[in-house]
């Protein structure tokens, strides 16, 4: 599955910001947000923000919590990270067949994305999205 750059984004703003230039754009959690905001957080974050027809693909950061992954698939996020080396790999394959089977996908890994939270991440943000790959300095 080809995607578009991601951004990580912390809240509302952060997702406005990203869907601002009006570019493709993954939206992804930050790491392990699944388990400290949870996957009804996340929804509602993307609807609000997301008031494109199509919504930019979003994609919901659970760390190794295969308990959260499995919740965030019942509340139809379709697109995880789930950190396969912290997993036994039956947890792991287990889940991403049932992703695949909604027409989602478990990444074993996040993708490379802009942290909207960094130090000039906003001065980066459309190069990174038009895929110059700026990446704020010092990270």
């Amino acid at each position: 599955m080809q995607l578009p750059p991601a951004v990580i984004v912390h809240g509302a703003d952060h997702a406005h910001a990203a869907l601002a230039p009006r570019l493709p754009v993954t939206l992804l959690s930050a790491p392990g947000a699944a388990l400290y905001a949870g996957v009804g957080w996340w929804r509602a974050l993307v609807a609000q923000a997301a008031s494109t027809e199509p919504p930019p693909p979003d994609i919901l950061d659970c760390a190794d919590a295969s308990g959260r992954a499995l919740e965030a698939l019942r509340h139809g996020q379709r697109l995880l990270v789930l950190r396969a080396a912290h997993l036994h790999e039956r947890v792991f394959a287990d889940i991403a067949e049932r992703a695949a089977r909604q027409g989602g996908l478990v990444f074993a890994t996040a993708p490379p994305a802009l942290d909207l939270a960094a130090r000039g991440a906003d001065r980066c943000l459309h190069a990174w999205l038009s895929g110059a790959q700026a990446t704020p300095s010092g990270n």
